[in-house]
């Protein structure tokens, strides 16, 4: 079975919010304006990800097609149904 290893940086700004990326830093895959509405990022962690992987909020398929597809996969809390890409 095939793992991604993943590094996720939680929002400063807002609060549940983590964004998972298959490059330390690799900041570059986002837009700009979503770069702006998440402000500073801190790592949370290093995990790598399969298909059976536990996740708290996100299926793990969907982790791994949106890095594969967009760069990144952003995690949201389990209220907020997506993220306001301007303040």
């Amino acid at each position: 079975m095939s793992t991604t290893l993943c590094y996720i940086y939680r929002s400063l700004r807002k609060d549940g919010v983590y964004l998972f990326l298959d490059k330390e830093e690799g900041f570059d895959a986002l837009p700009e304006t979503l770069l702006k509405s998440l402000g500073k990022l801190e790592k949370a962690m290093e995990l790598e990800i399969d298909a059976d992987s536990k996740l708290a909020y996100s299926k793990p398929s969907d982790v791994l097609h949106n890095i594969k597809q967009q760069g990144f996969h952003i995690q949201l809390p389990p209220n907020e149904e997506k993220l306001p890409l301007a303040k």
